[in-house]
């Protein structure tokens, strides 16, 4: 090793001892005859010292040394005058005897420091500078630590890891795939995995009766902050289970991981269906850290001559306690908030319910005081509150008035970071209706399976029918989804028949899922976590580009490589494209 000691080891312990480091040069000072460098390594920074009137000639060069040169320096070990609790090192620093530069470097395009004057693109672009820098460092070095965790939890409950292949056959359910083109057969191509459902329901028909991986997946979609077009699943399947068990089971996995990671208790994990999720807070996947649920009042609303509430579908309002002093100005912006193209509802109605005991609202001229007092009593408002109110088409509005919900507990300080809240979601829909071509879709994957007492309904009122599936969510933030499978030929024949393929089309699609069914498949169910999500949630982010080492940009690309990019002619003609 080049190094006797890295930048974050030495303490007070080793004064007077020679040793050797290695590392970046952080920063540079000049102080009259002496001359003081941090170097900085993956561990730390260690003060090093220079000192013109012991060796000039060494305390020149070290005075041309820029940033982030990488350098080999050797010394005594001694105590520092001016310590600095802040650092581990920062009781001692090192007297200089040699210096030796094993790698120059250009004046970065950016400050490698927590606090940086570089933009998000910028960063990426230089993203291995990026990653010298304290925060991205220990993004990494957590994500590491969740990786390992995960693997000694589920290997304690005698979880196999195993692995799947990554060149699939292209399906036409989720969202859209990555295709690969195959030279050695030209005009077919592979599909990149957008999750390893179907091999991991095979390993269950194989007898391995607990599996997981810590999987890649690919999924060609628009993104966001929480979204990448490749991203890390923790992928787990269990066979001779229920529901109870899987949830059961991943409880207390997820117990244990913010314990060891934060020393947090999660404590008890509330349970609500998506139903009461949709109109309780205009979300499936709810931020429960605060009350202020969604109350309907159409009844109550409708039928006082106000257009806009009676050709309304629904109309929703939430409770914002001991906001009735909000002015004029920040109603307006709140009303501007919810007719972005994001949010799409066309106004919001509010009603003041002020200090002094009297009431305003913005629709006065159809709503007496003893209206709004009966709305209040709906909502449990009392004196000092304020009442935000949405009509629309029901889902919309309800979701629309989900996002006003939470901003409102933004502002008022209610989705504190370090504060967490868990649920599942249970008894979604089994499927969902295209508004367009009236066919129906499987709401998670096709492999879901009905609710046992809805499966009557199939044939005769399939929107009715209720998947035996359950999402993880913390802090309106979902962490991973699942489900019991269809373990039968003839259930999942007759939900591929739902789905509107022909026999033929699902044989060929996912005729060896189907004929692994003939030999004896047992029942099973899993979940899967995104586990980027999961990173940025224990790091307190709600992105998870900054938990990621090489991530993709807003696009799709990756600005450091330039990619995707055009392919020559020559690889063309080998693909035969």
């Amino acid at each position: 090793m080049l190094r006797e000691h890295t930048c974050g080891e030495l303490t007070i312990k080793n004064v007077g001892s020679e040793t050797t480091i290695c590392g970046w040069v952080q920063k540079s000072r000049d102080l009259g005859g002496m001359t003081f460098i941090d170097v900085r390594d993956r561990y730390g920074i260690t003060q090093i010292v220079f000192n013109m009137d012991v060796d000039a000639d060494l305390c020149k060069k070290a005075r041309v040394l820029g940033r982030e040169f990488v350098i080999k320096v050797s010394g005594e070990v001694v105590e520092r005058s001016n310590k600095n609790p802040d650092m581990i090192t920062g009781d001692i620093e090192i007297t200089v005897k040699s210096l030796e530069v094993l790698s120059e470097s250009k004046t970065p395009p950016f400050l490698i420091e927590d606090e940086t004057d570089g933009g998000e693109e910028l960063r990426m672009q230089y993203r291995y500078l990026d990653l010298r820098r304290g925060p991205l460092k220990k993004n990494i070095e957590l994500r590491h630590s969740v990786l390992k965790l995960t693997r000694d939890l589920l290997d304690a409950k005698d979880f196999l890891e195993i692995e799947t292949p990554y060149l699939l056959k292209s399906t036409p359910e989720g969202a859209r795939d990555f295709v690969v083109p195959s030279r050695m057969n030209q005009g077919q191509f592979y599909a990149l995995p957008q999750s390893p459902q179907t091999f991991k329901q095979l390993f269950m028909v194989a007898g391995f009766d607990k599996y997981f991986q810590i999987v890649r997946c690919f999924r060609d979609e628009d993104l966001r902050a929480d979204r990448q077009p490749e991203f890390t699943q923790i992928d787990c399947e269990m066979s001779f289970v229920e529901q109870e068990d899987v949830l059961t089971t991943f409880e207390s996995f997820m117990k244990s991981m913010f314990k060891e990671t934060l020393d947090v208790d999660l404590g008890n994990f509330q349970r609500i269906t998506y139903d009461e999720a949709l109109n309780s807070y205009g979300s499936d996947k709810p931020d429960i850290r605060f009350e202020m649920k969604i109350v309907d009042l159409t009844d109550m609303a409708q039928g006082k001559g106000f257009n806009v509430f009676d050709d309304s579908e629904i109309v929703v309002a939430i409770n914002a306690k001991g906001c009735a002093g909000y002015s004029r100005k920040q109603l307006d912006a709140l009303t501007d908030f919810v007719r972005t193209p994001q949010i799409g509802a066309k106004g919001m109605v509010y009603a003041k319910f002020n200090e002094d005991g009297t009431v305003k609202s913005s629709v006065d001229k159809f709503y007496n005081e003893a209206d709004l007092k009966q709305w209040a009593e709906a909502c449990g408002t009392e004196t000092g509150d304020l009442l935000l109110l949405l009509s629309g088409d029901r889902q919309k509005t309800l979701v629309a008035m989900g996002e006003l919900r939470l901003k409102m507990g933004s502002e008022l300080g209610f989705r504190e970071v370090g504060t967490f809240a868990p649920l599942w979601v249970l008894d979604f829909p089994l499927l969902e209706k295209d508004e367009d071509s009236g066919n129906w879709h499987a709401m998670h994957h096709p492999f879901t399976s009905p609710k046992t007492e809805d499966i009557e309904f199939m044939e005769s009122d399939p929107g009715k029918v209720r998947a035996n599936a359950y999402d993880l969510v913390i802090n309106g933030i979902e962490l991973g989804g699942g489900s019991i499978r269809i373990h039968e030929r003839g259930l999942q024949d007759q939900m591929f028949k739902l789905l509107g393929f022909s026999k033929e089309e699902a044989q060929e699609q996912f005729g060896f899922l189907l004929n692994a069914f003939e030999y004896g498949a047992p029942p099973h169910g899993g979940i899967a976590f995104g586990f980027d999500r999961l990173v940025a949630l224990l790091g307190g982010s709600e992105s998870i580009r900054e938990y990621i080492a090489f991530p993709k940009n807003n696009a799709g690309r990756d600005v450091m490589l330039d990619a995707p990019s055009p392919i020559s002619k020559e690889q063309k003609k080998e693909l035969g494209l």
